[in-house]
């Protein structure tokens, strides 16, 4: 007589020898490669490579076409991070914040920083008129300095970038501001994922590295010497050089800011609009805490 007592029936899944069943196994199977740094790196790249070539046509084709880009991303950051915050019961006032976010970019496009500071305050102040029509309760400051936090983070400091493209050879501008971050980032995840052993901030974001810090600093500065006397007439290598070192610091700790306010709201993203990347606030970390170096560092390099 056969033992039948083993046999699985038609409808349970069989087991592997080392316990996982086959519906297992294939679901394991089925899951998106990740990269020893956490993402799935097929997606990653094919989706900054598309973001990439959005901004470079826009750039060189119409730089009002950058103008609206920013302007939209913004609002789905102000969005995302609306959405994020209110895990934690702090309610961002979108329409105030949202309108703000293109007012700081129109005021900037078209006036320059002391418009763009203009706009940033009467936001501010739009904030705080729109929680008190609400009505004043017990979280109402609570949910005003998150709309600040918005406003500051990341609108205002998106307008740095604004304020390049607005300059003379402002396509160029822009174009090193993005190449500097990326080439940042693309040394910080080359070095952290062959060599990287001591964390940076284990608590913030186990990942980074002291060994990739240094891979993000030698890429930036590499990059910055090579793309600055290129780009500008009045621009030699040591001044790129020095723009790289100084970007790669602030755009890991533009990185090591969200990750804490993530941490804090216990999110992994912000979002999942950007498949491989996250949300578009995951994207934008970096990039808006270095806009204002540039935009300061260029001025100096190359003033108009």
């Amino acid at each position: 007589m056969n033992d039948q007592s083993a046999a699985p029936s038609r409808g349970e899944p069989l087991a592997t020898t080392d316990g996982e069943t086959s519906e297992m196994a294939v679901a394991r199977r089925e899951e998106p490669k990740t990269s020893r740094a956490g993402r799935n790196l097929p997606a990653a790249i094919a989706v900054g490579v598309g973001l990439g070539a959005m901004v470079a046509i826009a750039l060189f084709v119409e730089p009002v076409a950058f103008v609206v880009i920013v302007a939209g991303a913004l609002v789905i950051a102000v969005w995302e991070l609306r959405q994020a915050l209110a895990e934690r019961s702090l309610h961002v006032p979108f329409v105030p914040v949202a309108v703000g976010a293109v007012s700081m970019v129109v005021a900037a496009y078209r006036a320059g920083p002391e418009a763009l500071v203009l706009a940033a305050t009467l936001t501010c102040v739009a904030v705080l008129l729109w929680r008190a029509a609400d009505g004043v309760s017990g979280v109402a400051a609570r949910d005003v300095a998150a709309g600040l936090l918005t406003v500051l983070y990341p609108c205002f400091l998106a307008g740095f970038a604004i304020l390049m493209v607005a300059e003379p050879e402002g396509q160029w501008r822009i174009l090193t501001f993005i190449l500097l971050v990326v080439g940042s980032d693309i040394g910080g995840y080359i070095a952290g994922v062959t060599l990287g052993k001591h964390p940076m901030a284990p608590k913030l974001s186990p990942k980074k590295s002291w060994e990739g810090m240094a891979g993000s600093i030698i890429m930036a500065m590499v990059i910055g010497a090579i793309v600055v006397p290129l780009a500008f007439a009045s621009g030699v290598w040591w001044h790129g050089a020095l723009l790289g070192l100084l970007v790669a610091p602030v755009a890991t700790i533009g990185d090591l800011v969200e990750s804490s306010i993530k941490r804090d709201l216990g999110l992994k993203d912000m979002s999942n609009l950007l498949p491989g990347h996250g949300g578009l606030m995951d994207r934008l970390d970096s990039l808006v805490l270095v806009a204002p170096v540039v935009w300061a560092v260029l001025r100096l390099v190359a003033p108009h």
